[in-house]
């Protein structure tokens, strides 16, 4: 028996070490290609949508980033559901300070169980241009983040562009655990699942920048869905449009969250992955190299040839994990090297859970995911 539960172990560590090669050969493919490239001079209006629900830290700065464009013509429209949201009072000064690019729209009544979608589905009905992007009021932009999300859209390479995020310089133990989740994990396992699959079939929402024809050609916007960034990619592949990632990876840092909300959030995503990729999931159990070394030490004994395979998978990692921090141009990062067991350790235990299960907690809800990611209040 013992023996057989060194061989599964051995299996899975061989596994997590093409996985971990891949991450790091897709990583700095995709980055060294695409950094050399400058955006495009060629410019048309373009609404930027915000859906907000509470106040996240440093949410002035992140919202006023994209009030501070190098860019000509724009417009930036925010939609808050609840009119006693905390977010209204701070998003009215930004009103007041951006009079020309804001426009808030309060009270908006949900049209289906995924408020943000809901609030995004008025902002769209009340933009003024062609080519829109959806974004997150999370996150925090330079000055060239629309020229650069568009550009693609304008010389034809891309139907639709996404962008990643990272937390570039966190300052906490918990926002460093997720930053890594996003650089050394999510991100590299985009790009490898954007080559198997001949291109990218997901969009995250963070930032999704199209055409409003293009977005009503394949369906609208879905209301009643759990990951429905995720399905607005599928559905856009699906209908023949090309869906590509920006290399312009962007600023997020979860400031003073602790670890039980990291753990929260990255459960709902799991649970989220699960039901929109069905059958893949289970495949990530190759993706924890690091976390199978001691069971598998403690069942050989601390063998040799154990030792000597878990060392390999614990520099292979490592490796890969440098690779992805100078290939997003994240050095800061390096002071939080330390961390890379505890992030690993996270990842399976949320994995694992997100193995079984139907309920997620999102900004303040219970809700229930029931077939093809379909969301209801949990009861």
């Amino acid at each position: 028996m013992i023996i057989i539960l060194e061989i599964i172990f051995l299996t899975l560590m061989l596994g997590s070490v093409v996985f971990y090669i891949a991450c790091a050969i897709f990583t700095h493919q995709f980055f060294a290609s695409t950094q050399q490239q400058i955006p495009g001079n060629q410019d048309v209006p373009v609404s930027i949508m915000v859906s907000v629900s509470g106040l996240d830290e440093g949410a002035w700065e992140n919202w006023s980033s994209l009030c501070k464009q190098n860019y000509p013509n724009y417009e930036v429209l925010f939609g808050v559901t609840d009119p006693k949201d905390s977010a209204v009072p701070l998003l009215k000064r930004l009103v007041a300070t951006f009079p020309e690019q804001v426009r808030l729209f309060i009270g908006l009544e949900p049209r289906g169980v995924n408020y943000k979608d809901s609030n995004l589905s008025y902002l769209l009905e009340q933009s003024q241009h062609e080519v829109i992007i959806f974004a997150d009021g999370d996150i925090r932009v330079n000055p060239d983040y629309i020229r650069t999300l568009v550009s693609p859209l304008l010389n034809g390479t891309a139907d639709v562009v996404t962008s990643a995020y990272i937390g570039y310089n966190p300052q906490y133990l918990a926002a460093a655990v997720a930053s890594f989740g996003r650089c050394v994990d999510f991100i590299p396992s985009l790009l490898i699942a954007r080559r198997l699959d001949d291109g990218l079939r997901l969009t995250i929402g963070v930032t999704i920048a199209t055409r409003k024809t293009t977005l009503a050609d394949f369906g609208g916007l879905h209301l009643n869905r759990i990951g429905s960034d995720y399905n607005f990619g599928k559905r856009a592949a699906q209908a023949g449009y090309k869906v590509e990632l920006s290399p312009h990876i962007l600023e997020w840092d979860t400031g003073r969250e602790n670890l039980k909300q990291v753990f929260t959030r990255e459960l709902r995503w799991a649970r989220t992955i699960r039901y929109n990729r069905g059958a893949q999931y289970y495949t990530m159990v190759f993706c924890y190299g690091t976390v199978y070394c001691i069971p598998l030490l403690l069942l050989s004994g601390f063998a040799g040839w154990a030792v000597a395979m878990c060392l390999t998978t614990i520099i292979i990692r490592y490796m890969q994990v440098l690779v992805s921090i100078f290939s997003m141009n994240c050095p800061k990062l390096l002071r939080w090297l330390w961390i890379i067991p505890l992030r690993d350790s996270l990842s399976f235990i949320v994995w694992v859970m997100g193995a079984f299960g139907q309920r997620i907690y999102w900004r303040g809800r219970y809700l229930r995911v029931e077939g093809d990611g379909v969301i209801c209040p949990w009861k």
